[in-house]
């Protein structure tokens, strides 16, 4: 299936993080963790299928060249639509499709090494319809961009690869459930300024959450260990989480944030950590187990550097 303007593949089952508004700086990033929502584009519209929610499509889009060679990546979701800065056609895929970078093939040898400055607004009268978007449909609107003017094309390939599956360690479960109305009045804050549940802060070696569903540590963990992991756990409610663990060694002082950008750290490892394996145990008593199953993966049919404007 060759995607080209026609129906996009829907990669919003699979492990996905997505920023909350905007990049979170430093080491750390604070992530608003989206169910996704399946959809099929016609026309100039996305159309979430699950939902009757149209996406609007930019009216005015913005590319230029970034030569900075600054290691520097902003991207954020603004009123009236969408603004970054030092971003690759890999950033970009990856953000559109909610894919990791190791599930993507195809790619030319442009895709991480030219980057990007990107403005881009929605009409006037679509920006009431933006506003009300949750992140997950809002990184829709990134498909049909990439289609116009980096003439992306791309199809789904499903292969049998190897995956964890999240369960119930021998021990049995340590998560906290989340308290029903908790404001978490003290607790991660999102880009408006305030505290809800479903929010979560990732950073290196750490995990915080509130009010989250095992399918959000899932997503988190595919991220981190660069296989799709599996919910089967079993369980339904959402859960309070604190995660520490010693991060990847071969990501340092370099390591991956939600959009898969490489984001410098000055923070040294914590030596006496556990690995993520067995911090999940310990302190969460959950586990990872090798299988294999059937993953969804993107293939880059065709692709343009996109003209300057």
């Amino acid at each position: 299936m060759t995607v080209d303007g026609g129906r996009k593949p829907d990669f919003s089952r699979r492990p996905l993080l997505l920023l909350a508004g905007s990049m979170v700086f430093a080491n750390v990033f604070l992530v608003s963790m989206a169910l996704g929502q399946g959809g099929a584009t016609t026309g100039g519209t996305h159309v979430v299928a699950t939902t009757g929610v149209k996406v609007p499509t930019f009216d005015v889009v913005s590319i230029k060249p970034n030569k900075s060679d600054s290691g520097m990546v902003r991207i954020m979701g603004k009123p009236d639509g969408y603004s970054a800065s030092n971003v690759s056609l890999k950033m970009l895929v990856q953000s559109a499709y909610g894919i990791r970078e190791d599930l993507v093939s195809g790619a030319p040898s442009w895709a991480d090494s030219a980057r990007f400055d990107i403005d881009a607004k929605v009409a006037g009268s679509d920006v009431d319809a933006l506003k009300k978007l949750s992140p997950e449909q809002r990184r829709l609107i990134l498909q049909p961009l990439l289609a116009e003017r980096f003439k992306l094309q791309v199809h789904v390939e499903t292969k049998q690869l190897p995956v964890y599956e999240l369960i119930v360690a021998k021990g049995g479960s340590k998560l906290k459930e989340a308290a029903p109305g908790d404001d978490y009045a003290n607790g991660i804050k999102g880009p408006d300024g305030v505290a809800h549940g479903g929010m979560m802060r990732v950073g290196r070696g750490q995990l915080t959450a509130q009010a989250v569903p095992m399918t959000s540590l899932a997503n988190m963990l595919s991220q981190q260990l660069h296989r799709t992991v599996i919910d089967k756990t079993g369980f339904t409610g959402k859960y309070d989480l604190e995660l520490n663990w010693a991060p990847d060694q071969g990501s340092d002082p370099m390591f991956k944030g939600p959009d898969g950008s490489q984001q410098r750290t000055n923070a040294a490892p914590d030596s006496s950590a556990p690995s993520i394996f067995t911090a999940l145990q310990e302190q969460l008593g959950l586990r990872l187990q090798s299988a294999k199953g059937p993953v969804e993966t993107l293939v880059i049919d065709h692709v343009e550097m996109p003209s300057e404007n």
